[in-house]
């Protein structure tokens, strides 16, 4: 009865909170409840040019009763405000749009039928017969153009565009489900739904593929009809927009974090895995103590799971005790504490003294609509910092423009489902069209989930820069070790490889305090000219960073279809195959522990491999780069101390690695990387290197600084020697690792790899058998077994090597095949030279009254042949599938019934090569 009445308590709070929220005037102006459309009026329309005035860089229009002013911001930036009544009112004031620098030089001149405004860039007409405005650019080309214009009711104003005939809208913030708006109305404001089709995170700001963006300088709701004509209408008695053009969406988006502000940089921490309870007097979980959580953080410790911060109280009565001690137990496990602010603002300086470094505005800030909840978030943001030297850090579950610079935008209160996986894909990615570059939900949402839909999300939102897990209101916690194998092990490794990742993730986000523009991005942002990436054939897809594609599953299957991969080539991270884009990838194999993911051909990707922690990092840990040779690329990897404000006076540092490759085939693979250039406290004087090229042919030779590295004779001579290379075939297709002593980060370096290949193609001499040849006989790259070994020419034994019997399916006996015992996943290297496999399958004779099963083959990550279910009784099946050249074939046996125990065989199992 407890649990049922906190679950009740935290419903209902929330609910009120938010529909107070709606309620309430916004910025000074009276909304309607749930953004319902205004009331009908008579609609009146700005009205003839009567008056023309110029003052430096702002001009004003009058039109009987009514003015328009035109202010510049830069040469590319610009504002109109509309007041029908004559009289200006600015409800934000300086809450959102920061100071600006000095007014560009501008010009007008009357020319006839209108007046001409312009910069260096760009010509503002204002038509004088009904005033109505038109955007072209200095070479006369046109921006866009009003169709009607600007008009009001009483109640609302209204902006009428022409639309392209293809263009497309992104932008307004998190829209539930969504991304691209072409042919849609979207809400922007309050309105309590945290599911699809909801917009609690939203923005007054959209961006057009015909080069421009619109921010509504306001506090109201607004609804954006992206129809033809575009009709933008926000509830006021004013019109006030600020206009951005430029060459392409990153410029806009660059320019509007320009005028609102750019995304805060997170601590290092910030971008770990955090944890979320309540630990005092938890109704759900039976008595407990803010200490408990220390607990909970040896548990992540013991289980070998990454974590980077704890919230400790859930803001809904749970308060917390004996702060200052939970702050440094969670500390000596190399995690930060956090709190909701369940006591309000007012307690945060001696929170923060205590220890909190990570404020979640969920509770004390609601108020009279987005200004406070904007005010919240700054003055949390800056209660950590003039509390401590840490940066700040916040996540908030409603937001406005603004809040990019203040906080993580946290999708809200959701159920853990294979929809709700689903719909959050667009949504965090579609959001960075916004400049919010921190998006992100509970990983298997609040309430809900399972197992597999847990594994499944945490998954995908590796690749988000901010993440958490929320404890406490399911049926059971939710830390990623709760569910027990093979679910801890997949979620381990995931972490760990967002562990790994932070080097790279992390200079993402320097990059988006620079250019306003986040990590996680919708295709279109990075492909704005092919139009596939503006539909839904991309919509459940997203890029971090520039070079990973990230293709969530998100059903309850272990085929992925319909991963559309761009211009370029394309390499699948688990396996080395390579995909030549645009196209689409049908039957991609993804079993629960693979996440469909691709690297861009040319990638050079900075990691920290093998932590647990940031914090396991010393002064001469290595640093790994993992290359993707092809043509010439570079990245620059952006360091500071990760957790204080020193960078802010410049104390940060980057170093640049730029790959010089053939565009196809074999040639010299060269490695270029700078001096670290600059100083922060801790930085690295000297470190060790590990690279990871990928190539189908081992090199002929590794120089470092035109000095021959000693070629190592496998992987343990390689991890026991100081410096030197080795070539692992069976690895991902082939990849050279090369390691390097320490050198001194104040001096660049070049790494030669000749005879090395580009990624994508090319002459190729990959491993495997050049003539028919058993599979039992051949080496297998990985075998995983649900018992035991897998066997060879054996039925599946015990846990020991060949104590299997004979292989016999339906009175057969088999001499050579491989016995495995389902769920059973065996890889054999290929290398592009096998024609077909023949087998014949079934459960083994010795299985008597059960078992369902089903095989599989899967060459390069396409699904060739499935069979349907073959029961204990089941006659033997014959397999006979064409491999068109793979260069990795897995065979796969999966459980299809509820037992396990299935002996599941592959008699005479052969690849026929030539």
């Amino acid at each position: 009865m407890r649990k049922t009445l906190h679950h009740t308590h935290r419903s209902r709070r929330r609910g009120t909170v938010l529909a107070v929220a709606a309620a309430l005037a916004l910025g000074g102006v009276t909304a309607t409840p749930a953004l319902s459309p205004p009331a009908a009026a008579a609609t009146t329309s700005v009205g003839a040019v009567t008056a023309f005035r110029a003052d430096g860089a702002v001009y004003t229009l009058t039109a009987g009763a009514a003015k328009a002013r035109v202010s510049f911001v830069t040469d590319q930036v610009f504002r109109i405000e509309l007041a029908p009544t004559g009289t200006f009112t600015d409800p934000t004031g300086s809450d959102i749009v920061l100071p600006q620098g000095p007014a560009p030089a501008s010009s007008w001149r009357d020319a006839g039928d209108r007046y001409e405004l312009s910069t260096g860039a760009l010509t503002l007409r204002a038509y004088k017969s009904a005033l109505r405005f038109a955007l072209h650019r200095a070479d006369g080309s046109k921006v866009w153009e009003e169709s009607a214009p600007l008009s009001w009711d009483g109640k609302a104003t209204t902006q009428t565009l022409a639309r392209g005939a293809a263009e497309q809208f992104f932008g307004t913030g998190e829209q539930n489900g969504s991304f691209t708006y072409r042919d849609r109305t979207v809400q922007v404001g309050v309105d309590g739904n945290w599911n699809e089709g909801g917009h609690p995170n939203s923005v007054p700001f959209y961006l057009s593929t015909a080069g421009y963006g619109v921010y509504r300088n306001t506090y109201a709701p607004g609804t954006y009809d992206f129809t033809s004509p575009v009709k933008a209408t926000e509830q006021e008695m004013r019109f006030d927009a600020y206009y951005f053009a430029g060459p392409g969406p990153k410029d806009v988006i660059g320019q509007y974090t320009a005028l609102t502000g750019k995304p805060f940089l997170p601590p290092v921490y910030g971008l770990e895995m955090g944890d979320s309870d309540c630990y005092l007097h938890n109704a759900n979980r039976g008595e407990r103590h803010t200490l408990d959580a220390v607990k909970v953080a040896d548990d992540y410790v013991a289980n070998d799971m990454p974590n980077g911060w704890m919230l400790v109280n859930d803001g809904y009565g749970c308060g917390y005790e004996n702060l200052a001690q939970t702050a440094q137990g969670l500390q000596q496990r190399k995690m930060q504490l956090g709190l909701w602010t369940e006591n309000g603002l007012a307690q945060l300086a001696d929170q923060v003294k205590a220890g909190q470094r990570v404020a979640k505005l969920d509770v004390a800030w609601v108020g009279s609509g987005y200004k406070f909840a904007l005010d919240g978030c700054k003055a949390a943001y800056q209660g950590i910092e003039a509390n401590s030297n840490a940066r700040g850090f916040t996540w908030a579950p409603e937001s406005w423009s603004g809040a990019q610079r203040c906080g993580v935008q946290w999708s809200g209160d959701q159920s853990g489902s294979w929809d709700y996986i689903r719909w959050q894909i667009p949504t965090y990615a579609g959001a960075t069209m916004s400049g919010m570059a921190y998006n992100t939900g509970d990983v298997d949402g609040i309430f809900g989930g399972s197992a597999k839909t847990y594994t499944r999300d945490l998954q995908w939102k590796s690749f988000l820069p901010a993440v958490m897990s929320m404890d406490g209101w399911a049926p059971s916690d939710k830390q990623p070790y709760k569910y027990g194998e093979p679910y801890t092990s997949i979620n381990r490794k995931y972490l760990k490889l967002k562990e790994s990742l932070l080097p790279y993730m992390y200079s993402y986000a320097a990059e988006a305090t620079s250019t306003g523009v986040g990590p996680v991005r919708p295709l279109a942002l990075e492909y704005p000219d092919d139009p596939v990436t503006a539909t839904d054939a991309a919509k459940y897809e997203f890029l971090s960073g520039e070079d990973f594609l990230v293709a969530p599953v998100y059903a309850d299957t272990s085929v992925r279809d319909g991963i559309y991969l761009p211009k370029g080539t394309w390499v699948d991270y688990w396996t080395g195959r390579s995909y030549q884009g645009p196209t689409t990838v049908n039957g991609y194999s993804a079993p629960l522990d693979t996440l469909p993911l691709f690297v861009k051909a040319g990638a050079a990707v900075p990691m920290w491999p093998g932590i647990s922690s940031y914090q396991d990092r010393t002064a001469g840990s290595q640093l790994a780069w993992d290359v993707y040779p092809q043509g010439h690329s570079s990245f620059s990897l952006y360091e500071d101390d990760g957790v204080t404000r020193e960078h802010r006076d410049g104390r940060s540092a980057r170093q640049t690695a730029v790959v010089d490759a053939p565009a196809t085939g074999a040639g010299q693979v060269r490695i270029d990387v700078s001096a670290s250039v600059g100083d922060f406290t801790g930085k690295q004087t000297a470190r060790p290197y590990l690279f990871s090229v990928h190539s189908t042919t081992a090199p002929t030779s590794v120089a470092l600084g035109g000095r021959q590295l000693p070629r190592q004779a496998g992987k343990s001579a390689f991890d026991a020697a100081t410096e030197g290379w080795w070539y692992d075939s069976s690895d991902r297709s082939g990849v050279i690792q090369v390691k390097t002593a320490a050198l001194s980060t104040a001096t660049a370096f070049q790494l030669v790899l000749d005879g090395a290949t580009a990624v994508g193609g090319g002459t190729t001499t990959d491993p495997g058998p050049t003539a028919d040849s058993w599979a039992s006989d051949l080496p297998w790259t990985s075998a995983v077994n649900g018992w035991g070994p897998a066997e060879r020419d054996r039925s599946n034994g015990e846990q020991g090597a060949a104590d299997g019997h004979p292989l016999t399916l339906n009175g057969t006996t088999y001499a050579k095949g491989i016995g495995a015992h389902a769920d059973s996943d065996i890889t054999v290297q290929t290398g592009g030279h096998c024609s077909s496999f023949t087998a014949t399958v079934g459960i083994d004779d010795e299985i008597n009254g059960y078992g369902d099963v089903v095989f599989s083959v899967v060459a390069d990550g396409v699904t060739l042949w499935t069979s349907p279910t073959v029961g204990w009784q089941s006659p033997p099946l014959p397999v006979d599938v064409p491999l068109r050249g793979a260069r990795s074939v897995r065979l796969k046996a999966t459980v299809a019934g509820s037992k396990t125990g299935d002996h599941a065989d592959w008699g005479a199992a052969r690849f026929h090569c030539a």
